[in-house]
């Protein structure tokens, strides 16, 4: 997720009772409110006959990074619940809990990667920015464990009405992207993605572009040269605004300075 933080403002600093309705089931409406779910209160009370067992489990990874606690959240809840867990919690107000059926989705098995991706399309348009995000980080290693087909299996995502699926395509295989795993096939051979950036340079979407453009700046940090010519081609063959824009963001990291 990288909606900024409230300047200033720390977890800590959010009101009781505020913090009571995040634990009890209200929608975060920040990244910061995000982080202060106490995720054991939360399933507590979501499901109240996990037991004992699940919720220690989950106090004790209390001081663990988030994107470490969402797939513990994830396999607790699988345990409990078994494959009827994502009907149950798919459309629950908590956007935490819409993203533990992310992460639910994203577990470990033999599951075909097509119908992991089949699965997580609800929550990849979901109306919440935090599910959305949830939504790649848990398919991001299936992805990368099949990545030839995941990238043409997301090409058709590239033409999806939805603007949030469009972006997941292109957000899911980031060369490096943002708390999660880098892609080391991409980050040395970023041209295994143009299947998906080709349609989306365009994209009417400034949410999408810039997904394409931050792609592009991850790519840039192994293959600057790559970047720099894919950048002069699009600029030439589309010189546009919108194409300076995401070409300025797509090297960025190259031209600190502009």
């Amino acid at each position: 997720m990288r909606k900024a933080k409230p300047a200033g403002r720390k977890v800590t600093d959010i009101p009781a009772d505020r913090l009571a309705q995040l634990n009890t089931g209200a929608a975060a409406r920040t990244l910061t409110e995000c982080l202060a779910v106490d995720f054991a209160a939360l399933m507590g009370h979501v499901l109240p006959t996990i037991g004992s067992d699940a919720l220690t489990g989950m106090r004790q990874a209390a001081a663990t990074g988030i994107s470490r606690r969402m797939p513990l959240a994830a396999r607790l809840i699988a345990d409990h619940l078994g494959p009827s867990g994502l009907d149950d919690l798919g459309t629950h107000a908590s956007d935490t809990v819409r993203g533990w059926c992310c992460f639910m989705i994203g577990l470990p098995g033999a599951t075909d990667l097509a119908d992991r991706l089949d699965a997580i399309r609800p929550f990849a348009d979901d109306p919440h920015f935090g599910v959305r995000e949830w939504a790649w980080m848990a398919l991001r290693p299936h992805i990368a464990a099949e990545l030839e087909r995941a990238v043409a299996l997301l090409a058709d995502w590239t033409g999806a009405p939805s603007p949030n699926l469009r972006r997941f395509a292109s957000e899911a295989t980031r060369p490096r992207g943002v708390w999660c795993s880098h892609i080391g096939a991409l980050r040395h051979r970023p041209e295994l993605g143009l299947a998906i950036l080709e349609p989306l340079r365009t994209d009417r979407s400034s949410y999408v572009r810039d997904s394409v453009g931050n792609w592009l700046n991850d790519a840039s940090k192994d293959r600057p040269d790559w970047v720099r010519e894919l950048c002069a081609r699009w600029t030439a063959e589309n010189p546009t605004p919108d194409t300076l824009n995401l070409c300025r963001r797509a090297l960025r990291s190259l031209h600190p300075d502009q």
